[in-house]
């Protein structure tokens, strides 16, 4: 990671960008948008510069760069088309330790401005480090696409909610409310349309409602190792999982998409190695979701091909735990595939 994601709280702070033309306005405008006091040190200003400057909304230093602009500072930005310029204020910053990104120069930057989805208070970044910033502007572009504009007023919502809902004693419940918030098709429909009246009915309705108290498993196959090769049902009951019961051919790419506040619980086996016997990894998924715990049962493969999945399963039937399976890719057949070798080709097969 070159980079900590951070965001930062710029309102009423003094914020410095060194340049005055095209590329000054778009991060001026950001920087405003913030709340942040924008300060301009150029000789030369664009005109959208002179127009903010009239307005009162930015001040202006018309003069070369030195660095006693920097004092008070937590943030300068230089935009300058003259790379010496740039080096100077980098080299200004990092004394001073304060943050410092040079416009399209990574190796000069100590901060660096992502793409971003505005869904206030929802934000979405995405950076590439300064690698890549047009495939960052096409992922923003898709993004934007999917996210619909009522998840800034439903993230206001539970902003609102979160004093009540930690009234919830248990912390299970908890996070049942916010998922079911969070995925209620018709309080979304009553925020994008503005009814307000409606959408705390529906609230209410939800803090009212008693969340079941039985878990349920789900069997989901991991595929042959690559992370790429896990379904979207997969990644969603990752995503979804209070505990992930994996075993050793799960690969560790496949593993980084599980939730991260989720538990993992290792009980791999090995030829002559089982460290954890069948039967207790079934009374383990028993127990699990007695606590009502949505649990996901992880397996390389497929969870039926060489697997003890339809154990497991009869474990669950037999105590009247709800179940559901999400097949995987089999080695057998993905790793054929990856080799170029097709398994049921006519004349070699």
């Amino acid at each position: 990671m070159d980079f900590l994601p951070l965001f930062c709280q710029l309102q009423h702070k003094p914020v410095l960008i060194v340049g005055g033309g095209e590329v000054a306005v778009r991060k001026a405008r950001l920087l405003l948008d913030a709340k942040a006091r924008v300060t301009i040190n150029a000789p030369h200003l664009d005109p959208q510069l002179m127009s903010w400057t009239e307005q009162g909304v930015l001040t202006v230093c018309a003069a070369d760069f030195h660095p006693e602009l920097l004092d008070g500072k937590w943030l300068v930005i230089a935009a300058t088309n003259q790379p010496e310029v740039n080096q100077q204020v980098f080299n200004e910053a990092n004394r001073r330790q304060i943050f410092c990104n040079v416009v399209d120069s990574p190796a000069h930057c100590s901060a660096i401005m992502p793409a971003i989805i505005d869904r206030s208070p929802l934000m979405v970044a995405i950076s590439s480090a300064g690698s890549a910033p047009v495939l960052s502007r096409q992922l923003r572009e898709k993004l934007e696409a999917m996210l619909p504009q009522h998840l800034g007023q439903l993230a206001a919502l539970a902003g609102k909610l979160r004093e009540r809902v930690k009234a919830i004693p248990d912390k299970l419940a908890r996070r049942r409310f916010w998922e079911r918030l969070f995925s209620h098709e018709r309080l979304a429909c009553q925020l994008a349309r503005g009814q307000q009246q409606a959408a705390e009915q529906s609230v209410a309705e939800l803090l009212d409602e008693q969340p079941q108290s039985k878990g349920s498993v789900t069997l989901v196959g991991a595929g042959p190792g690559d992370a790429g090769l896990l379904t979207l049902s997969g990644l969603q009951q990752l995503q979804q999982a209070d505990v992930v019961v994996y075993d050793r051919l799960v690969s560790q790419e496949v593993l980084a998409l599980v939730r991260r506040d989720a538990e993992r619980i290792f009980v791999g086996k090995e030829s002559g190695r089982h460290c954890v016997p069948q039967q207790a990894i079934n009374q383990l998924l028993l127990e699990q979701a007695r606590l009502g715990k949505q649990v996901v049962r992880l397996k390389g493969g497929d969870p039926f091909i060489f697997g003890r999945g339809g154990e497991e399963l009869e474990t669950l039937a037999e105590a009247g735990i709800p179940f559901s399976v999400v097949p995987g890719i089999t080695a057998a057949s993905g790793c054929a595939a990856y080799s170029g070798i097709p398994l049921t080709h006519r004349d070699h097969a």
